[in-house]
């Protein structure tokens, strides 16, 4: 019998990673990950134009090369039933009508590139549509990140009217690979909710940019098929069968089947240079206050999500490790110091930091918020820091937590999985500590791009839904990190000490004094 396979494609900050998934055993059978030749475009353009502070840019022909290069590692003279895509968000960008970038057409105008979810240059655009208010806003808490498309758009037809006149289609990054693979424009659910604030009711807001509406376009579910691969993708890439292509997900939401987490009550933290936490209902209740937002039907068929994160996570982490290394590499710089934060009990480095080194998520909404530590001291050590920043971004976590049970989301499972949650389990031990909770961390490779590959298997109908695909397909073992009760008593205090430091508005007014990320532009646009 001839084999028959998915794969799936998880596009990351900066790569793609596939994995490709025998259909008959389950099982993963190889993968791949090719690295965007531009990376994260923050300093300049790639031909040496300035960026302005704030800016997170990428160049939309790096996820064709990278896909092809695994495509083609992974599919060739393969059988491939299936084919799935994440992506991070709200990383969108302008296109003519047939999906070409206006970065092709200008390639030395900032405006035409896609806006990497971090570019935070659009958050005065966001505060501006908070203020001026609407229904919209209701789902997700009266307001919008500057990380979030509507901000973006807003940004590009202020700053650059002519990029915007150019504008056919502005479309999540996401959302455009699925049209380049198929020849059709099929458009995400999730992304158009949770980053676009579309409902099914009203659909896309109205009167916020000048007919960002005509750009847009009506999505489809999680687990909808967008089409068949096209003809010179196949050319390309060798790849034989159907390749039916289902509708692209959220990088952190596509990781749910993957982990067995399909059922009512489990939140789920997706951990890697940023956190994404997930709350899972069957039925409605109003967003608890902080978090980001809430949609149905956008990353499972049949549930609200509940959405909150932080900005930044790893990417924390590594910026420490790589400014004061400890090693000839970064994985060795990242063992001597995890080996030396293990031998610290909670408290003993008489540290308390913010999390907030790529702005606040929540409770606050404000990509201007930054980072913090308090309690320096001559016998302060370079491990004592690092161990203060892995519990302040489990703080962060923990105080997610809180509101969403005070909001009535109950949570009788805590699932943590991606890239950190993988390889740091010093970082899980101190999590399980720090929220008092149980926390399973399933054993499986791939995560996030096995969840991708689920979604193609439901699109072209190889299961019947996504808990078979999570059964089917899914991590098969966890481990389990239990609280120590002594330690856990330890950081309560310590835990108290960051929500009052967290909430104090004259902390924040001073943040957004000394580092204003418009590069000292005025705060309204």
């Amino acid at each position: 019998m001839i084999g028959r396979y998915l794969i799936g494609l998880d596009f990351g900050t900066l790569s793609v990673r596939g994995v490709l998934i025998d259909v008959e055993s389950g099982v993963a059978v190889d993968h791949h990950a090719s690295s965007y030749h531009h990376g994260v475009m923050s300093g300049s353009l790639a031909d040496g134009t300035p960026l302005p502070s704030g800016f997170a840019l990428q160049d939309p022909r790096d996820y064709l090369i990278a896909a092809e290069e695994v495509l083609a590692r992974l599919g060739k003279d393969r059988h491939i039933l299936a084919i799935g895509v994440d992506f991070t968000a709200s990383s969108p960008l302008p296109t003519t009508a047939d999906g070409t970038p206006l970065s092709e057409l200008m390639p030395g105008e900032p405006h035409a590139y896609v806006k990497l979810w971090k570019h935070s240059a659009a958050q005065r655009y966001a505060d501006a549509i908070n203020a001026a208010g609407g229904a919209f806003l209701d789902d997700f808490g009266g307001r919008l990140s500057g990380e979030w498309l509507l901000a973006k758009a807003a940004q590009v037809a202020n700053e650059a009217p002519a990029v915007w006149a150019a504008t056919e289609r502005f479309i999540e990054a996401g959302d455009w690979m699925v049209m380049r693979l198929t020849g059709c424009e099929a458009r995400n659910l999730g992304f158009a909710a949770y980053k676009a604030q579309y409902s099914y009711q009203e659909g896309y807001p109205a009167g916020i940019v000048p007919d960002l509406d005509a750009r847009l376009a009506r999505p489809l579910p999680a687990g909808s098929p967008a089409g068949e691969l096209t003809g010179e993708w196949r050319q390309r890439t060798g790849i034989r069968g159907p390749a039916t292509v289902a509708v692209a997900i959220i990088d952190s939401h596509a990781v749910l089947p993957a982990i067995g987490a399909v059922e009512d009550g489990t939140m789920v933290g997706a951990l890697g240079t940023s956190a994404a936490y997930l709350f899972l209902a069957e039925h409605r209740l109003a967003l608890p206050a902080g978090l980001e937002g809430v949609a149905y039907d956008g990353s499972l068929p049949g549930f609200w999500l509940y959405e909150a994160g932080q900005a930044a996570f790893g990417d924390l982490l590594a910026w420490f490790v790589r400014t004061f290394p400890r090693g000839p590499d970064l994985a060795a710089s990242f063992a001597a110091y995890n080996a030396e934060a293990a031998a610290i009990a909670p408290g003993d480095n008489h540290l308390v930091g913010l999390d907030w080194w790529n702005g606040n998520r929540v409770p606050y909404a404000d990509s201007r918020l930054s980072g913090l530590l308090m309690g320096f001291g001559l016998d302060t050590t370079a491990a004592g820091i690092y161990r203060a920043l892995m519990e302040a971004i489990c703080y962060g976590t923990r105080q997610v937590l809180e509101l969403a049970t005070a909001g009535g989301l109950g949570t009788r499972r805590v699932v943590m999985t991606s890239g950190l949650a993988e390889t740091n389990p010093l970082l899980v031990a101190i999590m399980a500590d720090i929220l008092g909770r149980e926390i399973e961390l399933p054993v499986i490779a791939h995560a996030t791009a096995t969840g991708a590959a689920i979604h193609g298997a439901v699109a072209a109908g190889v299961v019947a839904d996504f808990v078979e695909g999570a059964a089917r397909f899914g991590a098969r073992s966890r481990r389990r990190f239990h609280p120590d009760a002594e330690r856990a008593a330890r950081y309560q205090p310590l835990f108290s000490t960051y929500c009052e430091l967290a909430g104090l508005e004259p902390v924040h007014a001073a943040m957004r004094r000394i580092g204003p990320l418009a590069g000292g532009t005025s705060d309204t646009p």
